[in-house]
């Protein structure tokens, strides 16, 4: 399943904590390097620290709503590593949960900033490199969320940056096909991270109720984004849903 080649690079967004913590460790375990990207330096260091790798781990703090910050990103971590075969677009955040008219603009804008905007600028530098290295091409992974199928009540900064994405994840996968550049939506439904945790206490459905929902270990999330990774650029895998199997997703209860 796994890609073992040591020359394969990624960059992985949000990789101080959560599913990007544990795809960092999943991809160095098999001989990836890695630039890792996040705004806590001290976290991201402790990334560093939990790869197999040590020596192939590049820590380049910033916010992916930087446009400089995006192309520094990219030039160190070609700098240090040659090229860039896999970019993880996973950095991501949410706005609380309250009853729409109740949000701010400020809070939907926030959001989208860093949910779609963010990816969007690391998509672009992406294809420049992609484009450009010999031999030509790399990959792309989006996270997704349930959500950009099914809301949750109160969501729609979250939810509609997350339709977004979709609409990205497939122009990227159009416009990259001439250069060998493929892309996936990684679609996530309830793996254990801080983000998501208060959902095993209490999640707010549909129907008014508010019930813990089953959770399920950040390492498969992570396990599938190295199966992906491990697949030739002539090899599109367009949408890839995870989820725990009790999770209220199909029917939404």
């Amino acid at each position: 399943m796994a890609n073992t080649t040591s020359t394969k690079v990624a960059i992985i967004t949000g990789a101080s904590s959560g599913i990007g913590r544990a795809a960092a460790i999943a991809l160095s375990a098999v001989g990836w390097s890695l630039g890792l990207s996040g705004r806590r330096e001290e976290q991201l260091k402790e990334t560093a620290e939990l790869c197999n790798l040590k020596d192939k781990t590049l820590v380049v703090p910033g916010d992916v709503t930087d446009e400089e910050y995006v192309i520094r990103l990219f030039k160190e971590t070609v700098e240090k590593f040659g090229r860039i075969d896999l970019v993880f677009n996973n950095a991501g955040t949410n706005a609380p949960a309250v009853p729409l008219e109740q949000l701010t603009l400020s809070q939907f804008q926030n959001v989208v900033n860093v949910n779609l905007t963010g990816s969007f600028l690391v998509t672009r530098e992406a294809f420049k490199y992609f484009k450009a290295q010999d031999p030509q091409g790399g990959r792309i992974i989006n996270n997704g969320s349930i959500s950009a199928h099914t809301p949750r009540p109160n969501s729609s900064p979250y939810t509609s940056s997350k339709h977004a994405i979709t609409g990205l994840t497939k122009c990227t996968a159009l416009d990259g096909r001439a250069f060998n550049i493929s892309c996936t939506q990684i679609d996530i439904g309830n793996a254990y991270t801080d983000m998501a945790a208060r959902l095993s206490v209490g999640a707010l459905q549909a129907n008014g109720s508010v019930v813990p929902e089953a959770m399920m270990d950040p390492k498969h999330v992570a396990d599938a984004i190295v199966h992906i990774a491990s697949l030739p650029n002539e090899v599109q895998v367009l949408n890839f849903t995870i989820m725990s199997t009790k999770m209220p997703f199909v029917g939404r209860g």
